[in-house]
């Protein structure tokens, strides 16, 4: 089991529960998108799973890693080699080109410089970003900046892909473009775990779909 949540609550100042006592497991493999209405709780499930947050209460346990119970130091090692994270609006740094922000987690995890330049240029080609890769962010389209974002996430290898609304800064086009290669990523095993409200991404990529209502799991199902 790659991620297990043992009756896991989250309240915050005021005792307003985001989580209230989620339990919920999710296998390597799966893609499971995670939908609801605002303030439903998505975001701080993915923020547990990163451990950039804490629970008030319960077990929080990724790719046999109890995270609830890092520390911060622990914490940043433990997203550098097991987790990778796409955003909605990309995350990359401007002033680097692209082929530098791709390579920024393996220079954080201290990876041989020559191993990390091989392993950016197979992603950014596989990724059909590679044209670009002396290039700055800010002149490619937006599906082009999400490219490389996963890119980025993915450089270290990690078990586990978190994304959190990857298409919602996207136009159409661009939107089913990723959409595609998430698919893709999945089907060579790649473990996805998507945060989004966009139906046609869950339908296209998810082998699971859970639905938060306050907290609470309010229902699941298998895409058709």
């Amino acid at each position: 089991m790659l991620i297990e949540f043992e009756d896991v609550t989250k309240r915050y100042e005021g005792g307003t529960a985001a989580l209230d006592g989620l339990t919920l497991r999710v296998e390597a493999g799966e893609a499971l998108a995670v939908l609801g209405p605002s303030g439903s709780g998505k975001s701080t499930l993915l923020n547990l799973v990163a451990g950039l947050d804490r629970p008030t209460s319960g077990t929080v346990t990724v790719d046999g890693v109890r995270v609830d119970r890092l520390g911060e130091a622990a914490s940043a090692q433990y997203r550098r080699r097991r987790i990778g994270m796409v955003f909605q609006f990309f995350n990359l740094l401007d002033d680097l080109t692209v082929l530098d922000n791709v390579l920024m987690p393996a220079q954080l995890a201290g990876t041989h410089r020559a191993k990390a330049l091989r392993r950016a240029n197979e992603l950014l080609e596989h990724l059909g970003v590679a044209k670009h890769a002396k290039a700055f962010p800010g002149r490619l389209s937006g599906g082009e900046r999400q490219r490389v974002a996963v890119a980025r996430a993915l450089m270290n290898r990690p078990p586990l892909l978190l994304a959190d609304e990857p298409t919602g800064a996207l136009d159409t086009a661009s939107g089913e473009e990723v959409r595609k290669l998430l698919t893709e990523l999945n089907r060579d095993g790649q473990t996805l775990l998507l945060v989004t409200h966009d139906l046609a991404l869950a339908e296209a990529c998810a082998t699971r779909t859970i639905y938060l209502v306050d907290g609470r799991l309010a229902g699941s199902g298998v895409p058709a």
